[in-house]
């Protein structure tokens, strides 16, 4: 019965979570894969399940065998509504993934604007966290992404949220040289005007 739970979550059919739940099952057991069923159904984006499980108390926070949990994976995979679910319910934002990275830096990577701006505006995310690659949000975004419209956007959040223009990879290159080496010159130009800035401001 107990897996049935997490079975039942991933699928989405939330009347049969909660007859389950009434029947005793415990709300955070865990599969072979570390998984609970909240986390089962964030993987599927069952967001009414996720909603149903965390008001009856499940714990979001749970990291599965992989190191993803419902803000970490919700995150990486631009499940927004699941994102602000896991935001109100006051998911722990320093837990990391397998990379060491914290939610808002794969949502940075793969383009994720909604996600990154509600972690940006409604929780205590560190946008300078640095990952087991030495990569922060900013890096991973300029780095990894396309240089197109979406991660120009995520750039602009990054630095009007305090990111550290001066934070390098692992050799010391900056997000700056980055944009500049891929000739990515939006984002270079939304650099580049920030640390103008801030030279005026300091």
């Amino acid at each position: 019965m107990n897996h049935q739970l997490i079975i039942t979550a991933a699928k989405g059919n939330t009347d049969k979570v909660l007859t389950l739940l009434q029947d005793g099952v415990p709300i955070n057991t865990t599969d072979q894969f570390g998984r609970t069923a909240v986390l089962a159904a964030t993987y599927n984006n069952q967001v009414d399940t996720v909603k149903t499980l965390i008001q009856h108390g499940a714990d979001i926070n749970i990291r599965d065998n992989n190191l993803e949990n419902v803000l970490l994976h919700a995150g990486a995979s631009g499940y927004f509504e699941i994102v602000k679910l896991a935001i109100a319910a006051g998911a722990d934002t320093k837990l990391t993934n397998r990379f060491g990275g914290i939610a808002i830096i794969p949502a940075s990577e793969r383009g994720h604007v909604e996600v990154v701006r509600e972690l940006l505006l409604h929780s205590d995310i560190n946008v300078n966290h640095i990952n087991n690659l030495h990569w922060t949000a900013l890096l991973e975004a300029v780095i990894l992404g396309n240089g197109g419209e979406k991660h120009q956007e995520i750039v602009q959040l990054l630095v009007d949220y305090g990111a550290d223009l001066n934070i390098g990879d692992r050799d010391g290159v900056t997000p700056l040289q980055h944009a500049k080496k891929l000739g990515f010159y939006e984002i270079e130009q939304i650099l580049k005007e920030a640390e103008f800035e801030r030279s005026c401001n300091s």
